[in-house]
């Protein structure tokens, strides 16, 4: 408001003005008329501040002034300060901006300063007052400004203005509450530039300001309390204590204050500052943790004249004390008084329900859940309320979960609790309810406490809206429900569940769930179904049928694994993206199906589909480059070739034939060193005689493209064989201990199906260059020999050279083997005298003699007995013919021979002596 401007007696003249007081004080009134005439749309020139300083600098130099000149510079004073009033009125209803706020507090300070060079004047009552006033109101306008220096300089001069007055004398009110507004508003500064110790200093100065006011008591006790709150928000012991004492100093004044007290309006308000101070006092001395101190407090306010402080805290205050000492019975009384009391707020007993349950724990939880309950009866609850209790009560974990959930389960399944969040308005905190027990249940689900989880997530379907919008977090809530009944193998229910999910939302994720339903079930041919009901969802992805494979081994359904699996082969082809590379697909298939036996079909399938697929898009992309390549395509050869070994000791001779064909195909992926070379070709040889095998298993002759597969195959092994025999000429080192036999079943399945292609040509000259290396054996050649003296191979020219190879090993041996070296002779009699008959009798008859030299100088029973009698009976009963023929000297050969030998046979003594007597008989006829 405008300062009404002061009436003055009238002017004396001017004795001594001079040009430059004139000159100034001219200038100053003409800015403070230019000022007058502004408008709100015409704010005052940029330049307005500064020319008033300036000439009030001017005027300050020409002091001490006359009285009329001093009454002169207090109305411009005056006039300035009221144009002021009127600008500021008018950019009022406008937004001004601060700068335009800040010119207008300097144009104030300007007039303050004005009455300040002034000084005192002739006919103005209370001038120090007045000009304390302007530099008090500028004060307070610099300090809402945050210019906290300008403000102490205003509130400083103002004090030095009126420090010189009596203040005994000064009974106008208005200016005996100038003095203290002034002290208040120094020290509400001094607080803001951090100088605490002088701000409390000028509170304690104020009390010489009071006068017996109860007003003035009233605003002291609130600046305390506004000081103490400030110090209150700072953590630490020594802010506690500083609070503590101002709140004090609020409660004291308070005292002294209601004994100043008049009227029935000012009792009630200096009792109510009393009360709120012994609350923050309570609330201080509860941070300290000084619960007894609390108690005391609590009792004094509700003890108190005219029926006791009502405020809602104190219930608040009071249960936490008692918490903090550990009577929880007095606690809980105090929670449950405010279900009685209907003016507590909301937000008062909530957190009083938050506050007791942290306290009391597991425990409080039931007191929670019944004192939430109660409160629904009596008063308004909102469903934000809810939410928070049941959070409160919910959180935490740890120990106790178990219980908390189950309370937290009972409350908000209440339906006094539901229809709080019925209609759209609590649409939020039904999300937040939700919300709230979706993750206690996910916390309970964690810890495999799948029966908690169950309940809280059944129970936050009541917060769900039956709503389209909804569809999907119903069909979530179902699916979640599913699995919690899964983990506790109730099946059925599970079952329920997931197809109520999909109903409202059919996906791969219910579709899968329904899988694991029937693994649990051992439903085999329904979990196979449903992998196919995965692959044409819309949202299906490739991963959920490895997840199902992974699910499939956990559950020991080897077949469900398989098929899982299988599936999954089948989007390689079509070039789709996928999260795993085929070949660990493929490998992890078989590894499945080696886990039982009777899956060697499926694993040859899979093994040729890989090698096929590896055929198609290249080794290097399917099994993968480098060192990880080379070990996967190691463990495919590595895994063809055990099966192949295996079927062919279980007599599978047809599974080992196209396993071990396998191998060598994986082995030839290798790299082409000397050991896969040699794997290579061992597979083509064992794959060549597993075969041959068949066919003796099933008595049936092999096909013509069998008879040219396996010519092929030993095509290649042959050519393998020779590139490594060039190798081994130069370095006879290399050679591997599974080269000898490696190369003479070669030989004696090349001898093999040779045969089958009528050339007795090759097979002679394969046996022949076997014979000559160095890997060949006697044994071999001996076995060779015999296979080639049978009828169904019978090739006299490969058996001869082959037995009498076998003859010449075994007798050159430092120890020779007589008992093969006798099954060889035998073998040579009788393929010679089968084979040439009587056309070439020396032949044999030679044969007799060379085994007639063996058994010449052996040991008794050297030589096989048995075998000694057969060449001697055999040799003497060939004299029969001759000597009926009258052949005499013809028979004489035979029976000598056979004579001869008979001696070096035991057992045969009775025979020698009738042999003799027969051969001497028929010497002595003529």
């Amino acid at each position: 408001m405008r300062i009404a401007e002061i009436s003055s007696p009238e002017l004396r003249p001017l004795q001594r003005d001079t040009e430059a007081n004139n000159r100034s004080l001219s200038h100053i009134e003409a800015i403070v008329k230019q000022l007058e005439t502004l408008t709100a749309h015409k704010p005052p020139p940029e330049t307005t501040t500064s020319d008033l300083r300036q000439c009030l600098t001017q005027l300050s130099q020409l002091a001490p002034f006359p009285n009329s000149l001093k009454l002169q510079i207090w109305k411009l004073s005056y006039r300035l300060w009221n144009a002021c009033v009127d600008i500021s009125n008018t950019t009022a209803i406008r937004s001004s901006s601060s700068a335009t706020t800040e010119s207008q507090a300097e144009l104030r300070h300007i007039a303050a300063d004005l009455l300040s060079i002034a000084g005192e004047v002739a006919g103005v009552p209370s001038p120090a007052i007045k000009s304390a006033s302007f530099y008090h109101k500028t004060g307070l306008i610099w300090h809402n400004l945050r210019k906290f220096d300008l403000a102490a300089k205003c509130f400083e001069r103002a004090t030095d203005l009126v420090s010189k007055l009596d203040i005994n004398s000064i009974v106008d009110a208005g200016e005996r509450k100038l003095l203290l507004d002034l002290n208040l508003a120094r020290s509400r500064t001094a607080w803001e530039v951090q100088d605490p110790s002088l701000s409390v200093a000028l509170l304690n100065r104020s009390k010489s300001f009071l006068f017996g006011s109860c007003d003035h008591y009233a605003d002291l006790a609130k600046q305390f309390m506004a000081f103490g709150k400030r110090v209150l928000s700072n953590s630490g012991a020594d802010a506690s204590r500083e609070a503590l004492k101002l709140m004090n100093e609020a409660l004291e004044t308070c005292e002294k204050g209601f004994d100043t007290a008049r009227t029935r309006e000012e009792k009630v308000e200096i009792r109510g500052l009393r009360w709120k101070a012994l609350r923050f006092i309570a609330a201080i001395h509860l941070q300290k943790e000084e619960y007894e101190s609390v108690i005391k407090c609590v009792k004094v306010l509700r003890d108190s004249a005219d029926g006791g402080d009502e405020h809602p805290s104190l219930s608040v205050l009071a249960m936490k004390a008692w918490l903090g000492l550990g009577r929880h019975g007095e606690a809980e009384r105090e929670l449950r008084g405010m279900v009685i009391d209907r003016g507590i707020p909301e937000g008062v007993w909530v957190s009083a329900v938050e506050a007791y349950f942290v306290a009391a724990g597991t425990a409080g939880a039931e007191t929670a859940k019944g004192v939430f309950l109660g409160l629904l009866g009596r008063c308004h609850v909102s469903a934000g309320a809810a939410v928070r209790v049941a959070h409160r009560v919910a959180g935490g974990g740890g120990e106790g979960g178990r219980v908390r959930a189950k309370v937290v389960a009972e409350l908000v399944s209440d339906e006094r609790v539901v229809a709080l969040f019925a209609g759209q308005d609590a649409a939020k905190d039904r999300v937040a309810m939700h919300a709230v027990l979706w993750n206690c249940g996910a916390d309970s689900f964690q810890s495999k406490d799948y029966e908690t989880s169950a309940e809280l997530f059944e129970k936050s379907m009541l917060y769900i809206a039956h709503d389209t919008e909804n569809r999907i977090l119903r069909a979530k809530g179902y699916r979640v429900l599913c699995l919690c009944h899964l983990g506790l193998l109730q099946l059925d229910r599970a079952q329920e569940y997931i197809n109520e999910a999909g109903k409202l939302e059919p996906n791969v994720v219910s579709a899968f769930l329904k899988f694991k339903i029937y693994l649990q079930k051992n439903d085999h041919k329904g979990a196979i179904d449903q992998i196919e009901a995965m692959t044409t969802c819309l949202d299906f992805q490739p991963d959920f049928l490895s997840l199902s494979a992974h699910e499939a081994v956990a559950c020991h359904a080897l077949p469900v694994a398989v098929a899982s699996l299988s599936s999954m082969l089948n989007f390689y082809a079509s070039g789709k993206s996928m999260p795993t590379a085929e070949v660990t697909v493929v490998r992890t298939l078989l590894t499945v199906l080696s886990q039982e036996p009777g899956n060697e079909q499926q694993v040859v399938k899979f093994l040729k589909h890989a090698y096929t697929r590896a055929s198609e898009i290249g080794p290097d992309f399917f099994f993968g480059k480098e060192e990880v390549g080379r070990r996967e395509r190691n463990w495919f050869a590595v895994t063809s070739w055990n099966y192949g070994t295996k079927a062919g000791q279980d007599k599978n001779y047809e599974l080992s034939a196209e396993f071990l064909k396998l191998a060598s195909d994986y082995y030839a992926l290798i790299d082409g060193s000397d050991d896969s070379n040699v794997m290579v070709c061992k597979s083509l040889v064992l794959s060549v005689s597993s075969m041959i095998a068949l066919e003796f298993e099933r008595k049936t002759s092999m096909s013509e493209t069998e008879v040219k597969q396996a010519l092929h195959l030993l095509d290649r092994a042959g050519q393998m064989l020779k590139s490594n025999s060039a190798r081994n000429s130069v370095d006879n080192d290399q050679i591997s201990t599974i080269e000898p036999e490696l190369l003479f079943i070669y030989t004696f399945c090349a001898y093999d199906i040779q045969g089958r292609l009528n050339d007795p040509g090759s097979q002679f000259l394969n046996v022949r260059n076997f014979a000559s290396s160095k890997a060949c054996k006697p044994y071999h050649l001996l076995q060779i020999g015999l296979s080639a003296s049978q009828a169904t191979r019978l090739n006299h020219e490969v058996a001869s050279f082959a037995l009498n190879e076998c003859l010449s090993s075994f007798l050159a041996s430092p120890v020779p083997d007589y008992q093969n070296v006798a099954l060889v002779m035998r073998k040579l009699i009788s393929m010679a005298s089968v084979y040439k008959g009587d056309t070439d009798d020396d032949l044999v008859y030679g044969m007799y003699r060379q085994a007639y030299r063996i058994m010449v100088g052996l040991k008794e029973d050297e030589y096989p007995i048995e075998e000694g009698k057969w060449l001697a009976m055999t040799s003497w009963n060939r004299a029969a013919v001759p000597v009926k023929l009258g052949q005499i000297e013809e028979g004489k050969k035979w029976m000598t021979v056979g004579l001869d030998i008979a001696k070096h046979v035991p057992g045969m003594e009775a025979y020698r002596a009738c042999m003799e007597e027969v051969l001497g008989n028929l010497k002595k006829e003529p």
